[in-house]
């Protein structure tokens, strides 16, 4: 079934797009949610004439996603769940509870926004994609712990690990500079 796009549909096309889609495809998902319309020679004239109209409709949606993009930043969420001794979950974390966390956050998406290939099945820390539009992204961290005691103590490991790899980073560099500047006095 051949469809125009009224906006873009990643990994399908952009505003516009004559493409072909499966019919369930089209049927359940893209007409209903007024992704797009049935390509038809009516449809086509119909949409270039709302075309300017859709166009000023997306780049404000976009640019609203973008201001709060760089006003929230890097979101840090907290996910508390009970796990075993190894790690492993009783359960798992998926995008409704990731949604959920992130409306607690204070920002206001739904389910379907959250990109999870997976469910999250064992403790840490993972970046997860959320779309505040079709062209907007924002990485959220979820951090999945027992307890808020432990996703600190894990924190302040991991903040501490980073350290020590910045002074090993600094006392490599220093020791690559010693060695030039040897090598140059030998040649000397």
């Amino acid at each position: 079934m051949e469809v125009i796009l009224l906006e873009r549909i990643e990994k399908l096309g952009h505003m516009g797009d004559t493409v072909k889609v499966k019919p369930g495809f089209a049927r359940n998902y893209l007409l209903p949610q007024k992704k797009a319309l049935r390509a038809t020679k009516e449809n086509q004239a119909r949409f270039e004439a709302q075309r300017a109209q859709l166009e000023a409709i997306n780049l404000k949606r976009r640019e609203e996603a973008e201001e709060i993009a760089a006003r929230v930043g890097t979101l840090s969420i907290l996910v508390i769940r009970q796990a075993g001794e190894s790690g492993i979950l009783y359960g798992s974390v998926s995008g409704r509870d990731i949604a959920d966390a992130v409306k607690e956050a204070g920002l206001s998406i739904e389910r379907r926004q959250v990109s999870l290939d997976a469910p999250i099945k064992t403790l840490g820390t993972y970046p997860v994609r959320v779309s505040l539009h079709p062209e907007v992204a924002l990485t959220v961290n979820v951090t999945v712990a027992r307890s808020q005691e432990e996703a600190e103590r894990n924190a302040a490991k991991a903040a501490q690990a980073e350290e020590v790899e910045v002074e090993i980073e600094e006392i490599v560099v220093s020791v690559d500079v010693e060695a030039e500047t040897d090598g140059v006095a030998d040649e000397a």
